[in-house]
């Protein structure tokens, strides 16, 4: 997808890019080229496939209408190298983005990505998911957590919910729609007190295709979970 493909389908759904937006995207494009020579970020460096594959990829809840363009706190789990969030951010700057990551150089990558792109409201911090979801300023505060292709939802389920405050929602991004998927973690999100609102499905323009799991948290996460570091790993719920 050429980077006017991409800007002409975002104006066609009513989502016109500034020039500002525009540069922020081809800068970002610059960033993670470069970087994935010093650590690996993406297998994905082709600039056509960068702008479908992860900025258009990206941004699929914003076009399937599940995040809206307010000051709502979101959470990436394992966004690597900023996928969903940030292309998400750029499109919808009020939006307040938290991610998590284990490894301490793609902190280091986003940290320089936020300075570049001069993005405001753009948090990150370096560790696990499950450790993080037992601090209170971080447990039961967002309205959306995003995960795109991390895990089983069975696993993934543990390592979210938690985040979220009674009647927000994770956005699971995947490329491959598993309903056995969904079925082996029913204990899980009942444990969790959550639940599966919708499996949505859609096409990227070149025709491949893309799942989003809405799931609800709809009461508060009992304070067991998420169990220690690595645990969701070895015996998932």
């Amino acid at each position: 997808m050429k980077p006017e493909t991409f800007y002409n389908l975002l104006a066609e759904q009513n989502l016109p890019l500034s020039d500002q937006q525009k540069k922020q995207f081809e800068r970002y494009f610059e960033l993670l080229v470069e970087w994935n020579e010093k650590i690996n970020l993406t297998a994905i460096t082709d600039k056509e496939e960068v702008y479908l594959k992860h900025f258009y990829d990206s941004i699929a809840p914003i076009l399937q209408g599940l995040i809206p363009n307010e000051t709502i706190k979101l959470l990436d789990i394992g966004a690597g190298a900023g996928f969903p969030s940030l292309p998400m951010k750029i499109l919808y700057p009020q939006l307040n983005v938290t991610i998590i990551d284990s490894l301490n150089k793609r902190i280091n990558f986003l940290q320089l990505l936020a300075q570049e792109l001069d993005l405001e409201g753009v948090y990150f911090y370096h560790g696990r998911a499950e450790d993080f979801a037992q601090d209170k300023n971080f447990r039961a505060q967002y309205d959306f957590v995003t995960a795109r292709a991390v895990a089983r939802m069975q696993i993934l389920s543990e390592l979210t919910i938690p985040y979220l405050k009674v009647g927000g929602k994770l956005l699971a991004l995947k490329a491959s729609n598993a309903p056995e998927e969904l079925l082996e973690a029913k204990n899980a999100l009942n444990l969790l007190f959550s639940k599966v609102e919708d499996n949505l499905s859609y096409t990227l323009p070149n025709g491949d295709p893309r799942y989003i799991t809405v799931v609800e948290k709809k009461k508060e996460t009992p304070n067991k979970y998420p169990r220690k570091a690595g645990m969701p790993n070895k015996r998932p719920l």
